[in-house]
């Protein structure tokens, strides 16, 4: 039994140290292109290695749609990218049943596949489209799955949306609806680039170099370290942690915060303390654990949580952001809960 127990141990430290070397060269194939935005590119990554979707928010002009192109350059996956407009319908998405006529002169319908039939899809100014447009990657990002005309269509794996928006902009754009924000995995928010990465991003685009990102991992290599990820063990008092930091968001619940009661009108689903526990995995896996820490969930707390927080009139009339409520809940909850977890 202990021979076997090292044997499981040595073949677990192997496929993690694989894990944390395919990582960094995605991540460093990213870099050629990419400068700067170290928690970003992290943040798609984790999205990418849980298999989960990213919304990308930020002004124009600071790589969003880049980072995306980058990584898909970087994978041996299928690409499309969709331009969400205010005209775009939902079947210039999905796809639609056309007549077409066989070779016999009898005329039947047949399937038109859309865009969405890919393994990344980069759905580009997301907030652009129409609410029944949005509504159309719905069905995909959750089941992956599309169906029209009864007929359900199944999603190659692996299937992800990497969707970008612009917060600033509100003529000709519609808001996400809270169920749409829920299937992102993280929500990450895109800043201004340093002065140094400035002069970087200058040397790269105002001369002759033009780096590219070469495919370094493919489809079944993810799919297996997706797997691996959900190995990887989280202890019932960690765990326990993670529910409290979502359940601290629900207002006028036993674990809300004082903060919380008086800012929050909505508090995280269920799949915000999933992606808590399966994004602190990954961070678990890159620093060469196999359980994980409070650290790792704190790490990944807020792309986790941002999008899932509704804040009510007050807050939005005060200026007060979801972050900063979000921080003052997560300093409120304590490691360690007063009733002992038992597995």
């Amino acid at each position: 039994m202990a021979d076997e127990a090292t044997a499981n141990g040595s073949d677990m430290e192997a496929r993690a140290q694989e894990f944390r070397d395919r990582y960094i060269q995605v991540k460093s194939e990213i870099g050629k292109v990419i400068v700067g935005h170290d928690e970003i590119v992290h943040g798609v990554l984790t999205c990418l290695f849980v298999g989960g979707h990213a919304l990308l928010e930020g002004v124009p002009g600071l790589g969003k749609t880049l980072l995306v192109r980058t990584l898909a350059d970087a994978l041996s996956l299928d690409f499309n990218r969709i331009q969400f407009t205010p005209d775009l319908m939902p079947a210039d998405v999905i796809g639609t049943n056309m007549v077409a006529e066989t070779s016999e002169g009898r005329r039947m319908f047949e399937f038109q596949r859309g865009p969405i039939f890919s393994q990344i899809v980069l759905a580009d100014e997301i907030n652009r489209a129409t609410p029944k447009t949005q509504s159309a990657l719905l069905e995909a990002m959750q089941e992956h799955s599309v169906t029209v005309g009864g007929t359900m269509h199944r999603l190659k794996e692996p299937f992800f949306v990497m969707a970008t928006q612009n917060p600033i902009e509100q003529e000709g754009t519609y808001p996400l609806p809270e169920a749409q924000l829920d299937r992102f995995l993280f929500k990450l928010v895109v800043g201004y680039s340093t002065r140094d990465e400035l002069a970087t991003i200058l040397d790269r685009t105002t001369r002759r170099a033009n780096p590219k990102a070469e495919k370094v991992l493919d489809g079944d290599d993810l799919i297996r370290f997706q797997q691996l990820v959900r190995e990887v063990v989280i202890a019932p008092h960690v765990q326990d942690y993670a529910i409290r930091l979502a359940l601290a968001t629900h207002p006028e619940g036993p674990f809300a915060a004082a903060v919380t009661n008086q800012y929050v009108r909505w508090g995280s689903s269920p799949r915000g303390v999933q992606t808590l526990v399966l994004a602190a995995k990954v961070r678990a896996l890159l620093d060469g654990r196999y359980n994980v820490s409070f650290e790792d969930l704190r790490r990944v707390y807020l792309p986790a949580l941002r999008h899932r927080v509704l804040l009510n009139f007050e807050a939005q009339a005060e200026g007060i952001a979801p972050d900063e409520v979000l921080l003052k809940i997560l300093d409120s909850v304590p490691e360690k809960a007063e009733v002992a977890v038992t597995a």
